[in-house]
């Protein structure tokens, strides 16, 4: 018996005999395309290239440039990492603790290591590489792998099976190891061999090919603001006592007065560190110009009107100023490649106005405000002109807040910029990372059902250029920050669960991003849920997105 497979993106048609396996037909795509097949989508479904093709269909060959090539690239970076320091000190551990740009931060359980040891390491890792050690997975029963786990010290990943309601587990095997992850695998070692093992602060960050740079590791761009604002957060989960989902599931478990407790806790620091913000604005007394600024779904509005409320506390009078009312008009719009409108381009904005108002406010002008009116495109004025005292600072949001060129006009020390984002720190076990992305596109989900009568699938469509805009005219600037704002919470992703769930259950197989929301639905099944939603305050981030919330969002 034999199958015939498309290649949806070349026309391509392949025939093979039953019995063939993916990897077969990726070697004979990579010879044309020269490039490295990490992963096929079968069906619009994520296959492993180790699989036996089932039958006839559509084949879709994918490489690093991919969201899911980049994660499986990862992940196999990880098993041999964890292979390699088995051979060299089977005593020591590894944490992935977060992301530092496009590198993956971790540290040891032996302390801080010298570029000598990573080097040891990294020579250890690519020996993996060179024997190509093909990954095998097997199903497992759920309690069977819990006992594997626990017996060899990975008491994380036991945890994390125990509230999971499969009652199997998938795990991979690299010769006499074997290890879990949330996701898949490439075929083998061979498929990993562009990496580099660099020492920064106490650990050290893994750096490897991504989308913008396939072929070569790319130059590491160190942020220490962003840094400390993952470990910052960090502090906060061990003064919790939860650095993975097992520890948050095994909480909820206990019940209301837990969980009642997790919220209060979560909020009070989200609290303290508004006040910390807040504090030193008060301190700098030049200060005029408040700019907030982040990725989408960061709570940058909630938190604006939360600074604002504490520095009322101090006597302060902020005047809040929208940067959406200072766009060209319509005819003056830039376009991007495709012809269309680049509405999140700074050059979209009438920078010359802008600058011109917040100088005239600042110097205690009165100043007529413009209304832009996105339906017809027209600016229009506010009637009553407005003008502000020394103690009325102004807090602008939009995502060029951190651009210097967006308020060139404005002495730097006239201005306090904040980079607010939800850097998720917690994992699903030390070595799958819960990505940053993920959480904000889950928010980002709930809240356009809620409040913008989009479904998640128009949601998913969107994304992309989402995440593009905010590599393109947010992260750049993201230094320029006086501080960030860490505005993830530990207990969100069991309550955006109940949310976003039945959302990304409504779409069937025959959608594009069919992969990408069975992905989602994998990944908030590891969560036990949180019911108690009414124990969240009404001035919460979280009910930004979820809805009730004290302010007008």
């Amino acid at each position: 018996m034999s199958f015939i497979l498309r290649d949806i993106n070349t026309e391509k048609t392949y025939q093979v005999e039953k019995g063939t396996k993916f990897i077969d037909i990726a070697k004979e795509y990579e010879k044309i395309s020269r490039k490295s097949v990490l992963y096929v989508k079968f069906n619009n479904d994520i296959k492993e290239l180790f699989e036996n093709i089932p039958k006839s269909g559509e084949i879709e060959f994918c490489d690093i440039t991919t969201p899911d090539g980049i994660r499986i690239y990862r992940r196999g970076l990880f098993f041999i990492l964890y292979m390699a320091l088995k051979q060299i000190n089977k005593n020591d551990k590894f944490f992935v603790n977060n992301t530092l740009n496009d590198a993956m931060y971790c540290e040891f359980s032996s302390g801080v290591p010298t570029q000598d040891y990573l080097n040891l390491i990294e020579n250890k890792m690519h020996e993996i590489v060179e024997k190509d050690i093909v990954f095998q997975k097997k199903t497992i029963d759920k309690f069977e792998a819990i006992d594997m786990f626990s017996k060899i010290g990975e008491i994380d990943k036991a945890l994390l099976f125990k509230y999971r309601k499969k009652s199997s587990v998938n795990v991979y095997f690299a010769g006499e190891y074997f290890n879990y992850f949330y996701g898949y695998l490439p075929y083998s070692t061979g498929y990993l061999s562009k990496f580099k093992l660099k020492k920064v602060e106490n650990g050290f960050v893994i750096i490897h090919p991504t989308p913008k740079s396939p072929d070569k590791i790319p130059e590491f761009n160190y942020s220490k603001k962003l840094f400390v604002a993952f470990e910052e957060y960090k502090n906060w989960l061990d003064i919790m006592e939860i650095n993975t989902v097992g520890e948050l599931n095994s909480l909820i478990s206990q019940g209301t007065e837990k969980v009642r407790e997790l919220i209060r806790i979560a909020e009070v620091l989200h609290e303290k560190k508004y006040s910390i913000i807040t504090d030193e604005i008060v301190r700098r007394k030049e200060i005029r110009l408040i700019t907030i600024a982040g990725p989408s779904s960061s709570g940058k509005t909630t938190s604006a009107k939360r600074i604002a409320l504490h520095l009322k506390v101090h006597g302060l009078k902020p005047v809040p100023i929208s940067l959406d009312d200072f766009f060209l008009e319509r005819d003056k719009t830039p376009r991007d490649e495709k012809g269309n409108y680049d509405f999140e381009s700074i050059k979209a904005l009438d920078l010359d106005l802008f600058n011109q108002t917040m100088n005239e406010l600042i110097k205690g002008k009165e100043v007529k405000l413009p209304k832009f009116d996105f339906k017809s495109g027209k600016r229009l004025w506010h009637d009553e002109p407005l003008q502000i005292k020394e103690n009325q600072p102004i807090i602008i949001e939009g995502i060029h807040g951190l651009n210097e060129i967006l308020t060139a006009s404005i002495p730097r020390e006239k201005k306090y910029k904040i980079y607010a984002s939800s850097l998720t720190q917690m994992n699903l076990d030390r070595m799958d990372r819960i990505p940053t992305t993920d959480t904000r596109l889950i928010r980002r989900m709930v809240r356009d059902y809620n409040f913008r009568g989009y479904s998640a699938s128009d949601t998913l469509n969107i994304w992309p250029s989402v995440v593009k805009g905010e590599h393109k005219y947010i992260f750049p600037f993201q230094d320029e920050a006086d501080i960030m704002f860490n505005s993830h919470l530990v207990y969100e992703l069991a309550i955006l669960k109940l949310f976003a769930e039945p959302l990304l259950l409504s779409i069937d197989k025959s959608h594009p991003h069919y992969t990408e929301a069975k992905r989602l639905l994998r990944f908030l099944d590891y969560f036990l849920p949180i019911t108690e939603i009414e124990e969240i305050p009404r001035t919460s981030i979280i009910r930004e997105f979820i809805g009730k919330s004290a302010f007008k969002t």
